[in-house]
């Protein structure tokens, strides 16, 4: 965790300026998602960044919890939210692994841009499981970059130089993860480019 939040301490303004790369993708993204909350939601967003997200989502839910392991990252993300006079978001620092809630008493889980960072997904996954409600919803955007095995040689040396090493997995891959964790998908959307998959799924079985 610390080796991430030093990386991500050190980009936080940076990233914070940097326009979004796919304005219409992530305003679609925004709008599908809206489309599955309620006002009495209680809802977590892991590895929340700069806080945009849970700032444009905070109006249609109940509650937000937005975490991260960067404090530079929630300051900006705090400040972002403050101006806007926003009360129903608490940014909290924590790694997903390491967050704890009991178990089934969320309504939805938001983890944007962050499985293809972590270890381990499949843990995470499950863990995300045993946090929601029976039929409550994971949103994930996802970098699949196994759909793209021709340039791994390329990016995974430019990851690791930055300090970021994106795990290599496909979309079906990570399709699998979520289903064999008790996930129903009920959504999907690719990116042009096709590497990044936009994913909302239902949790339907009890593992737990």
């Amino acid at each position: 965790m610390e080796m991430s939040a030093r990386f991500w301490n050190v980009v936080a303004e940076r990233y914070s300026k940097k326009p979004i790369d796919d304005e219409a993708a992530y305003q679609k993204k925004l709008q599908v998602t809206r489309e599955y909350f309620r006002q009495d939601m209680e809802v977590l967003e892991f590895g929340c960044g700069t806080g945009s997200t849970a700032i444009a989502h905070a109006p249609y839910v109940k509650n937000i919890l937005a975490i991260d392991v960067s404090s530079k990252m929630l300051e900006i993300a705090q400040g972002k939210a403050d101006a806007k006079n926003i009360e129903n978001i608490t940014f909290k620092r924590s790694a997903i692994d390491t967050f704890s809630v009991p178990n089934k008493t969320l309504d939805a889980v938001l983890g944007l841009s962050i499985l293809h960072l972590l270890d381990n997904k499949e843990e995470v996954i499950a863990k995300v499981h045993r946090m929601l409600k029976p039929g409550g919803i994971f949103i994930t955007s996802t970098v699949c970059i196994g759909n793209l095995m021709k340039f791994l040689k390329f990016i995974l040396p430019i990851g690791k130089c930055f300090g970021l090493i994106i795990k290599v997995f496909t979309t079906k891959e990570l399709e699998d993860s979520l289903t064999e964790a008790g996930f129903k998908i009920d959504y999907q959307m690719r990116s042009n480019e096709g590497t990044v998959e936009f994913i909302i799924a239902t949790k339907v079985s009890r593992s737990d």
